[in-house]
């Protein structure tokens, strides 16, 4: 499937730096992932995305998102590349892209745009376009403005919509100015949480409806999957907050990897070798990515399945996603198996004897750090 990247800094940074010259850039994972476990899909060749923000305050500009989309495939466009050398943001998201829903176009690629937001999606919304009841709620529920905004076929396009509806159910509008200071992360956070809980209602009530209509618990017949769980690894800015999930609705399996890196400033030590340097406790610079964009096992703390990230004044925050999908015990193994089978998982390498116990923890390696979850 797909794999996105974040980069928020208090400096802007060359997205060079991000997307072409580090030797595991989310550019080279596109058609190199060495951690990809599915080889069905072993390339990220349906289209990529970029966006961006402006660094400098222009009325002519406004503040929304320059986003740059080609249904080529990333590490193949020229365009990119020159793009990359010439310019600079503190909020970057990319996105590569390989399909699960809607045809190879423009308007099927991440991040999509609304005003002042910006929306990426890794996962899938389980049997969206096999259970029409389930398109039909979203299509009842969310507002006639979001949902013309719709111009592509992609399940994440529709959870961008619900999601604009449900900032606006909060009594915050999304074609508005985001402000100096941003929407409030906290209504940000709210409405991805509301988001995710309509999804996973909605889903379950249309697959026990076709359960009942088909008088049968699992309905091959019709290629339709009624066990397959949902993977909702979202992400969304205002271009000065940002709202991170990695979610799955299921008690055993693990999401959609997830990590994110803090320091000062995300440096080359050598040509095409990155790492994060960390000159003293603060977060100059946070990174979010599906695949760590470095090979370094201390650069990088894998987010925990069910968790909702926001990053805020360069503070990054974990908040469990508190539901029934939720397990309060954090030693608990989830099985990587149907995310691995979506390509979806990132395996970071076994650990040998000698390697420093003190390294940030990886959830790969066995190893939580509870501390890091907000209740």
């Amino acid at each position: 499937m797909c794999r996105f990247m974040i980069y928020k800094g208090r400096e802007p940074i060359l997205l060079a730096h991000l997307l072409t010259r580090p030797e595991h850039s989310i550019i080279n994972q596109s058609f190199d992932s060495r951690l990809r476990i599915d080889m069905r899909r072993p390339i990220n060749g349906d289209g990529f995305g970029v966006g961006y923000y402006t660094s400098e305050t222009d009325p002519e500009l406004g503040d929304g998102p320059c986003v740059f989309c080609a249904t080529t495939p990333a590490w193949n466009n020229v365009n990119l590349a020159r793009l990359a050398e010439k310019t600079k943001s503190s909020l970057v998201f990319a996105h590569v892209r390989a399909s699960t829903s809607g045809v190879l176009s423009e308007t099927n690629c991440h991040p999509f745009v609304f005003h002042s937001l910006m929306f990426m999606h890794n996962g899938q919304i389980a049997n969206f376009n096999k259970l029409p009841a389930l398109k039909r709620r979203f299509a009842m529920h969310v507002k006639d403005a979001y949902l013309g905004a719709i111009q592509g076929a992609t399940d994440s396009e529709w959870a961008f919509a619900l999601f604009l509806d449900s900032l606006d159910k909060l009594g915050v509008d999304p074609s508005g100015p985001a402000g100096l200071n941003g929407f409030p992360h906290t209504i940000l956070r709210e409405a991805m949480e509301i988001t995710i809980r309509l999804i996973k209602d909605w889903t379950r009530e249309a697959v026990e409806a076709h359960a009942v209509a088909s008088k049968q618990a699992s309905a091959d017949s019709d290629d339709i999957n009624l066990n397959e769980p949902s993977l909702l690894n979202f992400a969304v800015t205002d271009g000065h907050s940002v709202v991170v999930t990695r979610y799955i609705t299921s008690r055993t399996e693990e999401a959609a990897s997830l990590h994110f890196s803090t320091g000062s400033r995300f440096t080359a030590y050598k040509p095409r070798q990155y790492t994060m340097e960390r000159r003293d406790r603060q977060q100059d610079v946070v990174l979010v990515a599906s695949e760590p964009l470095t090979f370094e096992r201390s650069d990088w703390v894998t987010i925990p399945t069910n968790t909702i990230v926001t990053i805020n004044d360069q503070t990054v925050l974990l908040y469990p996603i508190y539901d029934e999908y939720y397990n309060s015990d954090p030693a608990v193994a989830r099985s990587s198996g149907f995310a691995a089978s979506r390509g979806l998982v990132s395996p970071i390498v076994q650990p040998q004897a000698h390697t420093n116990v003190q390294l940030p923890p990886l959830e790969r390696e066995g190893r939580r750090r509870p501390s890091l979850l907000v209740a």
